[in-house]
């Protein structure tokens, strides 16, 4: 007889749509292997030969943290290419890279988490170099076409699975944990959800990742949002993964709940599918989900929910069908084209932001002194592989121009660093591989350790001379004569061993600190001071050394000797990514470092020919005015350098664009955790100042002519066109930005707000016509007088041009609408958070599972308006549900206060609401002022006749 085969599974069969299969997958699912799925590292299951799944590469600007790959510009110099077509192609090849990656290296995983949709409010948050732009159109379009490259073309499959970050209102790293984002709801919905809802609903996202932050006084990783908006937005299944250790922080810093039990359940209940935390050990999140079930607050109908999402990913990524995945075999890794990919869009997004009398291009024969301390770095951040190829602004420059043309100083500040027993600091010769940190890969590299195999620093007559930089704010870096930095391992000792500064907590940076007659030398990883002992340099509690700073040579000085005689000086100035504004930490200014200042100045006077090259993840605030040329770009990746110098010789005209506003001086900002965009009038949207270069401000070497504009208004779309035309003398690539503005507005509206571009190359005396659809929906704003969208009618302005203050051309329209009704206070009362104006006010949770109440920030006082409240034939009382210890005041129109209402409950819990009546008199369509004194919590107002 022969053994019959047995029948395979439905969940194996590929002739069934996924829905089927999963629920048959769920089905032969024991509880606790369920539970298994829930954290990040979700373990086998052999009987039904179910694979281990990790969820979490991140793939930012190519393959992170698993060794060699592909590296592109950040993702705000993708942002600032303004160019969907070319980052969908850095995206595709990204994916590729992952899935061939995987194939030798099955720690690679194909649940990506990328790309970074939080918006640039802020230019001194720390990651700005993660996002794309301040806008929100730009950057879900920029998002979208990362994704769509991450996830492939295949209708069913997916080459991987894109998870966007960080949900929700996310800019400050400052107390990231615990802060709250005060978000109101026109803020809410215009502009920090919108770039997440136009992504996700574009089709090619697999999930989200909560970020830290609270939101209106709740964490995002039990925020109601999660099913209230996402979910939503799309009828996929949405993974939605935890941030690193975020579900213990609910408890553990936020003392958001009382038990891991409880935070846990509620992030399920919420919407999270995947916890990550406690690294690869998963046994402490099943436990408190186990724990969750016993107590009756999660049903295993919940974690059904859960495992569904997950499985839904894993099916679209083939891994149940290898047979018929068409991606199983992809092995393209650092072929010609990505190389090729990762050159041309490091040159299409350099921004050309000054070039005064035609500096720039640089003629071929012309002198070049390059200087600065990025002149000769091609700097990686925390997402970066590891270098592959490797082109650096000196490098480049020498390739183009020719070496024997070309003058080189870094500027870096040479020095001794002399004991109190009259010796120097010394790096004992060693024989050791030049390893490169990273290089092999980590599933985690913030475990990295530094490295022990060479010998510690010693103290000799003769000394070792540093390289010294000040990156700003006193914080220094020391590198010895053989390119390695001074760094801190383990063990405590000080050692000339680290390719570059880096690391989850950097232990290449020191800060000198003025001590008697010299300095101590503090090491800022371990927060310890240099001590030196017979047995070697080493940070130490006890007996710093004081050291005498012995400067050989100034970094003015050596730029002083090779810039007086060059024809063009070239200052490349910016950031190192690990120092001074990264994650972890923001920036505390916008101003060049003083050391790359006194370098600038050096150079300015012994050149005026000078111009200023920033290689940052982040604006700057220069002056300008003595420099004939500046151009931008982000770190680059593999081929900055080449991309750089290619622009500078005019082999590729510059036609970056700025992807978000970059402000004169640090008093134009607002407070870091100030996210009313609206109030506090920020980004370009609301910025009533001059700014120093604008959002989408960017040069060319060509000259652009814009004619044409028409406009045809349909039921459901604004349709426009006009003609640009290349008048210059090469071919060039223009980006072209329309804008709209509303004449009229009855509530404060953007100045002008981008609701199309287009990147276009045209030949001298080449002419395109553009033609752009904008739906209507894009002139709508929130209204939270009836709480939802609302398009005013009347005039709309019309603006095509080259950036958000280089208009060309104007036109107005007149759009149809709904016209503004009082609000029906009778009937509805006033949710506390929708107000129209409000100063000193917070936005908190009502409850921990959903509402918003307000209360005075800090638990002083804070005043409320609500416009156009209409009370009809009159109303004889007001109510107001509060909580917590304190008063509120209610006046019409600003004058006197007519009803106070007290909350006395100094010592309950901030939920316990009650509530408090108080008579008032008032009739016909009136303003509220409402007055909030003290630690109070207002939820809702009611009036009644």
């Amino acid at each position: 007889m022969t053994a019959q085969t047995p029948p395979t599974p439905p969940f194996c069969d590929q002739r069934l749509p996924f829905a089927k299969r999963i629920d048959d997958l769920l089905s032969r699912l024991t509880l606790d292997e369920k539970i298994g799925f829930l954290h990040q590292f979700a373990p086998a299951v052999e009987r039904l030969g179910i694979a281990a799944f990790r969820t979490g590469q991140e793939a930012l600007h190519g393959v992170a943290w698993m060794g060699p790959a592909t590296v592109f510009p950040q993702a705000v110099g993708l942002g600032a290419t303004w160019n969907t077509d070319l980052v969908r192609r850095v995206g595709d090849a990204v994916s590729k890279e992952t899935r061939a990656m995987r194939a030798r290296d099955d720690r690679v995983g194909l649940n990506v988490w990328s790309p970074t949709v939080n918006l640039l409010r802020h230019p001194l948050w720390g990651r700005n170099e993660e996002g794309y732009s301040e806008d929100p159109k730009l950057t879900s379009a920029i998002a979208t076409a990362y994704t769509r490259g991450l996830r492939g073309d295949h209708p069913t499959y997916w080459r991987t699975a894109p998870v966007l970050k960080h949900w929700l209102a996310h800019n400050n790293e400052t107390g990231r944990d615990v802060t709250s984002s005060s978000v109101r709801p026109r803020v809410l919905h215009e502009y920090d959800l919108r770039a997440f809802r136009e992504t996700v609903e574009a089709g090619a996202t697999a999930g989200v990742m909560p970020a830290y932050n609270l939101v209106n006084g709740r964490p995002n990783h039990v925020s109601p949002y999660l099913r209230e908006h996402l979910r939503a937005w799309t009828d996929e299944d949405l993974l939605v993964c935890s941030d690193a250790g975020a579900p213990s922080n609910l408890v553990d810093s936020e003392h958001y709940f009382d038990t891991h039990e409880e935070a846990t359940a509620a992030a399920i209940l919420a919407g999270v599918d995947s916890f990550t935390d406690h690294g690869t050990d998963g046994s402490k999140i099943t436990a408190r989900i186990r724990g969750a079930l016993d107590k009756g607050l999660l049903a295993e109908s919940d974690i059904d929910t859960a495992v569904r999402r997950q499985l839904s990913v894993r099916f679209r990524l083939g891994e149940f069908d290898p047979e018929y995945d068409p991606h199983a075999l992809t092995r393209d890794f650092d072929t010609p084209a990505h190389r090729a990919l990762a050159q041309e869009a490091a040159e299409q997004s350099v921004v050309l932001l000054k070039n005064s009398g035609g500096l720039l291009p640089l003629a071929p024969d012309t002198r070049l002194a390059v200087v600065g301390l990025l002149a000769d770095e091609c700097k990686l951040d925390w997402y970066s592989g590891t270098l592959i190829h490797r082109s650096t602004p000196l490098e480049g420059v020498y390739e183009r121009f020719g070496a024997e043309r070309v003058e080189f100083a870094e500027g870096v500040d040479r020095v001794l660093l002399k004991t109190s027993a009259g010796t120097f600091l010394h790096v004992p010769e060693a024989d050791a591989d030049d390893e490169v940190r990273g290089a092999e890969g980590a599933l985690d590299p913030a475990l990295l350790a530094g490295r022990t195999d060479l010998p510690p620093l010693t103290a000799d007559p003769a000394g070792t001379e540093f390289a010294l930089v000040d990156w700003g704010e006193g914080v220094l870096t020391l590198r010895a004569p053989d390119g390695r930095y001074l760094s801190v391992a383990e063990d405590g000792r000080v050692r000339a061993s680290a390719d570059q500064p880096g690391g989850w907590v950097v232990q290449e940076t020191f800060r000198l600190e003025p001590h008697e007659n010299g300095h101590l030398l503090r090491h800022l990883g371990t927060g310890r001071h240099v001590s030196v002992a017979a047995d070697g340099v080493r940070v130490a509690e006890a007996n710093p050394e004081i050291f005498e700073l012995i400067v050989v040579e100034s970094g003015e000085d050596a730029v002083t000797r090779v810039t007086s005689q060059a024809d063009v000086v070239l200052v490349v100035a910016g950031n190192d990514p690990h120092i001074n504004g990264r994650e972890t930490e923001d920036r505390t200014t916008l101003a060049l470092p003083a050391h790359q200042e006194r370098l600038l100045r050096a150079a300015r006077a012994a050149n005026p020919n000078t111009v200023l090259a920033l290689v940052s993840a982040y604006p700057y605030a220069v002056d300008p005015a003595a420099l004939p040329a500046i151009l931008w770009m982000s770190h680059g990746g593999q081929a900055a350098g080449t991309a750089l110098a290619r622009v500078l010789a005019g082999d590729v005209s510059p036609a970056g664009r700025l992807p978000q506003t970059w402000y004169a001086d640090d008093a134009d900002l607002p407070d870091l955790l100030d996210y009313d965009v609206i109030g506090g009038r920020q980004t370009y949207l609301y910025f009533e100042g001059t700014p120093l270069f604008p959002f989408g401000h960017g040069l060319s070497y060509a000259t652009f002519s814009y004619a044409g504009l028409e406009t045809r208004v349909t039921d459901d779309a604004l349709h426009v066109s006009f003609t640009v035309t290349n008048t210059g003398d090469v071919p060039a690539d223009e980006v072209a930005q329309l804008y709209a503005r509303a004449v009229e507005p009855t509530v404060p509206r953007p100045r002008r707000e981008l609701v199309a571009h287009s990147r276009v190359r045209l030949e001298p005396g080449e002419q395109t016509t553009l033609t752009f659809e904008v739906p209507l929906s894009s002139f709508d704003f929130w209204d939270v007088a009836r709480g939802g969208w609302r398009r005013e009618p009347g005039p709309y302005e019309i603006l095509a041009g080259a950036s958000s203050e280089d208009i060309r051309l104007r036109t107005t329209v007149l759009l149809d609408g709904e016209a503004a009704a009082p609000r029906p206070v009778l009937r509805r009362g006033l949710d506390a958070a929708d107000f129209d104006e409000q100063s000193g006010v917070a936005i908190v949770d009502r409850t921990k599972a959903s509402g918003d109440a307000v209360m005075p920030a800090q638990g002083r006082s804070g005043e409320l308006v609500y416009r156009d409240c209409d009370f009809e034939g009159g109303v004889t009382a007001v109510t107001a549900t509060l909580s917590g210890d304190g008063v509120v005041e209610v006046s019409l129109d600003g004058g006197a206060v007519l009803a106070v209402l007290t909350s006395q409950a100094p010592d309950g819990s901030p939920y316990d609401y009650s509530t408090r009546r108080a008579e008032i008199i008032a009739e016909g369509v009136r303003d509220v002022h409402l007055r909030l004194r003290g630690p109070v919590r207002l939820a809702h107002v009611g009036f009644s006749g």
